[in-house]
């Protein structure tokens, strides 16, 4: 059967009119599936006994389930995500003593080959629909609220799968996230997509005038460099990246997030700090300088203090805001790149 929220609320209308129901039930099932998150048609509990088994009749809710949940000694909770097909995806509840932040997931498994993260070791298996990405930020907040007393503050797609591989998806549940009357009217300001640099899709997303936050993970602003690493940008070069970045700004005057993980041998030359720090030039940004998280295989080993030191030393030289971020969530592979679907 087909799963209810794949219905536009005029299909919905035109479901209950065709059944003999008024028009108006279309907007009470809304409520419940996108600002109470329903799970079943029995919660409906404004509708009769009749007009649920109606529905239960014709339409699924096709709702994930959280199989297992691990919390870190940092307070950080990682959920296993079962899908109704029976894949499983990961998604992040990363706290502060400021801010509550979701790393959701997009893909099952990875579109992309870089090299350094476990989740691109795993096949793409498929994209996830608008209803899973929604539910794993519904899944979060409800989490934020009963662990830590608040709600969600931020949400970023940084999870499983590149954001932008998945675009027309991804944009849904961010229109259903934001949404203030049918939706969790959640500020597309406090949202960032993560990209590993699809260029066109940049593009895409500057003409349609998103309101929400570009990060890009970039990790070597030098082409030989970058293409070891992540061998699939051989068809995404640096020139054109750039491009597509000083084409958002125009578009949008949203500054851009680098996101640069550095490691021992591979990027943590003086030669790669300034190839960075040329890079950043172009436009507003600022770059999080981030903890590598090994991935068991020791191909990989994170730089020295001093390393990263350099950088935040040059960029914020050249007037570049800079952090270093250390990862949350290591101890149950909850981490930046660690994302591996052991399920």
């Amino acid at each position: 059967m087909k799963d209810i929220r794949a219905l536009k609320k005029e299909e919905l209308q035109d479901f209950f009119l065709s059944h003999g129901e008024k028009a108006f039930r279309a907007n009470q099932v809304y409520e419940w599936l996108w600002t109470k998150g329903a799970h079943s048609f029995d919660q409906m509990t404004n509708l009769s006994k009749e007009t649920r088994q109606l529905l239960a009749e014709h339409f699924v809710i096709n709702h994930i389930k959280v199989d297992t949940m691990q919390r870190s000694e940092d307070g950080t909770i990682k959920n296993a995500v079962r899908l109704h097909d029976g894949l499983y995806v990961e998604s992040v509840l990363i706290p502060t003593d400021t801010r509550i932040t979701a790393c959701v997931s997009s893909q099952v498994g990875c579109s992309l080959n870089c090299s350094f993260c476990a989740t691109a070791r795993l096949k793409r298996m498929r994209n996830l629909s608008p209803d899973e990405i929604f539910d794993q930020v519904l899944t979060i907040d409800q989490q934020s609220r009963l662990y830590y007393g608040r709600p969600l503050r931020n949400i970023v797609f940084m999870g499983m799968g590149e954001p932008l591989m998945n675009y027309p998806n991804v944009i849904k549940a961010i229109e259903r996230i934001t949404s203030e009357k049918e939706g969790l009217g959640f500020s597309p300001k406090r949202i960032t997509v993560s990209t590993s640099g699809v260029s066109k899709l940049i593009r895409k997303m500057a003409d349609d005038k998103v309101k929400f936050k570009l990060a890009v993970s970039l990790h070597s602003a030098i082409e030989e460099t970058r293409n070891k690493i992540m061998p699939w940008t051989v068809n995404f070069p640096l020139a054109e990246l750039r491009q597509a970045l000083q084409y958002w700004y125009q578009q949008t005057k949203s500054r851009i997030t680098y996101e640069y993980v550095v490691w021992k041998g591979i990027n943590d030359a003086p030669k790669d700090v300034d190839a960075l720090v040329a890079f950043c030039r172009f436009a507003p940004c600022k770059v999080n300088l981030i903890e590598y998280n090994p991935i068991d295989d020791g191909l990989f080993e994170q730089a020295d203090e001093k390393a990263l030191l350099l950088y935040k030393r040059k960029l914020e030289e050249a007037g570049i805001t800079t952090t270093i971020r250390y990862s949350r969530g290591k101890d149950i592979d909850a981490a930046c790149g660690q994302l591996a679907n052991k399920q």
